[in-house]
Formats: C-alpha cells, sequence, structure tokens
C-alpha cells in the first residue's frame, strides 16, 4: 500500500473516532453548537472515503482509455469535498436558526467541553499529518481534507469558548448564534475547497515560482539549441505536464537533437519529480526569437 493510501484509510479511523467523540459531547449537553462540531466531523468520515477512492483510482497507470493516466480522480474528490462542506454548513444553519427561535438550557456542558476539546486536539494532530504529508506527496485530495480538518480545528476551538460561555453566563441563546458563525464560515472553507480542486480541472498552469524554475533549467541545460518557445504547463494531481517547441541549428543531427532533448527531460524530472514532458524539434528558420533563450 502507497503512503498516500495509508494516510487516507486512516483519516477514515480518525474520522470516526472524532465523530464519535464529538456525537457523545452533543448527546451529554443539547448544545446547537457541538451538533454543528459533530455534524461537520460527519463530513470529515464521507470525505475521507471519498478521497481513498479518488487516491485509488488516480494511482492506475495510464491505459487505453486514458493515455494521460487517471491523475485528476483525485481533484473530483476535493470538488465533493467541497459540496458536502456546503451541505453540512447548510444544515448547521437551519438547526441554529430553529434554536435562536427557542434556545434551550445546556445539561453537563462542561464534561461535554472537555470531551470535544479531546477531540480537537486528535484533529490537529491528523491535521498536522495531512498538510505535511499531502505537501510532500502532491496529493490534492489529502490536501484538501488537511485544510478543511484545519477549518474544524479553529472552529472547534471557538465552539468550545462559545458553548463555555453559554453555559457560565447563563444566556443560552448564544449558542445557536455560535452555531450559525460556525456554520458562515463552513461554508467559506467549502468553497475555497471547490475553487482550488476546480482549478486543477480546468488544466490551470503551475506557479510563477515553478514556471520560472522550469525556464531556468531549460536554458542551462539546452547547451546546443538556440531557443525554447510556447512554453505551456499544467498539472494534474501530483503530475505536472510540460511542452515547448525546441529551436536547434538545421544542420545538427538528429541523435545530436535528441540528446539536448535528454538532457533537458532528465533536469526537469530530477527538480520536479512526476512529470510529463513532450518537446518539439524545430529548425532555425522556426525561431521567434522570444520565449526561453539558451545560454
Amino acid at each position: 500500500m502507497s503512503p498516500t493510501l495509508k494516510i487516507a484509510v486512516g483519516s477514515i479511523f480518525v474520522g470516526l473516532l472524532v465523530l464519535g467523540l464529538k456525537l457523545l459531547a452533543w448527546w451529554l449537553t443539547g448544545s446547537v453548537a457541538l451538533l454543528s462540531d459533530a455534524l461537520e466531523s460527519t463530513v470529515n468520515v464521507a470525505t475521507a472515503l471519498a478521497a481513498l477512492i479518488a487516491i485509488r483510482v488516480a494511482a492506475r497507470p495510464a491505459d487505453a482509455g486514458h493515455p494521460y493516466g487517471h491523475d485528476k480522480a483525485e481533484f473530483f474528490s476535493a470538488v465533493l469535498e467541497g459540496v458536502m462542506i456546503i451541505v453540512a454548513a447548510l444544515v448547521i444553519l437551519r438547526e441554529a436558526w430553529h434554536g435562536i427561535l427557542d434556545p434551550a438550557p445546556l445539561n453537563a456542558a462542561f464534561d461535554g467541553l472537555a470531551i470535544n476539546v479531546f477531540a480537537g486536539l486528535i484533529n490537529a494532530v491528523w491535521c498536522w499529518v495531512l498538510i505535511t504529508r499531502g505537501r510532500r506527496l502532491k496529493s490534492p485530495a489529502l490536501l484538501a481534507d488537511g485544510h478543511h480538518l484545519l477549518t474544524d480545528v479553529i472552529t472547534s476551538g471557538g465552539v468550545v469558548i462559545g458553548v463555555a460561555l453559554a453555559a457560565l453566563t447563563g444566556w443560552a441563546i448564544l449558542d445557536p448564534i455560535l452555531a450559525g458563525v460556525v456554520a458562515v464560515n463552513i461554508l467559506w472553507s467549502g468553497w475555497k475547497v471547490m475553487a482550488t480542486s476546480l482549478s486543477g480541472l480546468m488544466d490551470e498552469a503551475v506557479s510563477d515560482r515553478t514556471m520560472a524554475q522550469i525556464r531556468a533549467i531549460i536554458s542551462d541545460k539546452a547547451t546546443g539549441a538556440i531557443e525554447a518557445h510556447d512554453l505551456r504547463t499544467r498539472h494534474a494531481g501530483t503530475k505536472t505536464f510540460i511542452d515547448f517547441h525546441l529551436v536547434v541549428d538545421g544542420s545538427i543531427t538528429v541523435e545530436a537533437a535528441h540528446d539536448i532533448c535528454d538532457r533537458i527531460e532528465q533536469s526537469l524530472r530530477m527538480a520536479l519529480g512526476d512529470v510529463e514532458i513532450t518537446i518539439h524539434v524545430e529548425p532555425d528558420h522556426k525561431a521567434k526569437h522570444s520565449g526561453v533563450l539558451v545560454l
């Protein structure tokens, strides 16, 4: 089992544990805010399952029907996660509204809060694992899961403070108001997750920093060529796609031009990891005198 899959499976078990603890905290207290926290955790479990499925699909090698691989499957998982986050937020808003209309006193507030704090600490540790490993493994599904979990950790902290205030002051209406605030924050989180994932599905180019790195490598390693133009990039899951036209002297041999391409490709793979590179070699009269000039 790959490291990415192991982490995805771990997310399911952590999500179930945290969900159980938060539901227990809500059952003890009757707090709408703690219910909102628990509902968000149900999303964590569902999206962890979706991420596991997406990562397994994305790991499949290219085939006749999918010659460019299955890497974009992870973006579909992240979009699904964003949708589910938004649905959970709308459910919480509904519960908060009913709570505002008919506020109820809290039961065993501090017992429930202690359980919720423990669940939040588990989430915080796992959030750190997801984000750090997601970046290292270049997994959009793990990163989306980690950033959503980070939102969950932050909102859980706010919920604990708000419920504690409601219990100490006796102002029961603070509880549903806090649940509404949590729901709005979750809505914003869901939108950000969806926007990031949709950019990947739309073949968004690599970052300016990565593009500068690519240009520098081509300029440095294309000795013997004249220029590289029409440089294009996109990313899908863990893979980066790069294609460009390489202009060489019309008198050099095919083997010499091939050696230049091999040198560029090797350097790009060493620097960027999983990349798919397409180089179209052209004679010198095709030069545009723009793009990447070879040093």
